[in-house]
């Protein structure tokens, strides 16, 4: 029954997680196709619509001298690099999402291995008491001599077992949590990978922006 709970919960957050993926999905998209709409620059060659429908001749002669071909190729490049940056940032944002996915369902993972090992532990509780009250009985049914020094040898093999089991239990424990410990550590310094990397994306952007927007204005 505890597992059957136990299984319809990890089924209902499995449900849940879908729902919410399959919900922001669309969000996503239309974040995405937002984010790669590129950003109008002046490629140069020839006037802006503004400075064609202004009488000032000047202004357009300047337009089309101003820019050399090294600077069209500036300028295309630049456009490519926003592209790329733009990018590199929706790839950052869905893998953080991917992340934090990851992260939530952890938990749950780490309960249920709990439960199976709950379980286990009393399964063999259980089979230890049987084995117990068997033995008790059977030393009770037959009181000799040859049958009591079988018993206690088996007695001592029991302890030896149980011992050996708990010891094999701790060292399973010890190493489910540093494994979990490893895996949050990992999480973490991802995480903070892709917050320097969003960063540094967003500096880079705004620096380039800043430079080659604003140079031709000046």
């Amino acid at each position: 029954m505890m597992m059957v709970g136990v299984m319809f919960l990890f089924e209902r957050v499995v449900f849940v997680e879908v729902m919410m993926l399959t919900k922001n999905k669309r969000r996503m998209r239309i974040v995405m196709i937002f984010m790669m709409v590129p950003i109008y620059y002046d490629v140069g060659g020839g006037a802006t619509a503004s400075e064609a429908a202004s009488n000032d001749d000047d202004k357009v002669v300047y337009n089309h001298v101003a820019h050399d071909v090294d600077d069209d190729y500036e300028d295309i490049m630049m456009m490519m690099m926003m592209m790329m940056c733009r990018l590199m940032m929706v790839a950052t944002g869905i893998l953080l999402y991917l992340m934090i996915m990851i992260m939530m369902s952890v938990p749950i993972m780490m309960m249920i291995i709990m439960m199976m090992m709950m379980m286990m532990m009393m399964m063999m509780m259980m089979m230890m008491m049987m084995i117990m009250m068997i033995i008790i009985i059977m030393m009770m049914m037959m009181m000799m001599m040859m049958m009591m020094m079988m018993m206690m040898m088996m007695m001592m093999m029991m302890m030896m077992m149980m011992m050996m089991m708990m010891v094999m239990m701790m060292m399973v424990m010890v190493m489910m949590m540093m494994m979990m410990m490893m895996m949050m550590m990992m999480m973490m310094m991802m995480m903070m990978m892709m917050m320097i990397m969003m960063m540094m994306i967003l500096m880079m952007m705004h620096y380039m922006f800043k430079h080659f927007h604003f140079r031709e204005k000046v």
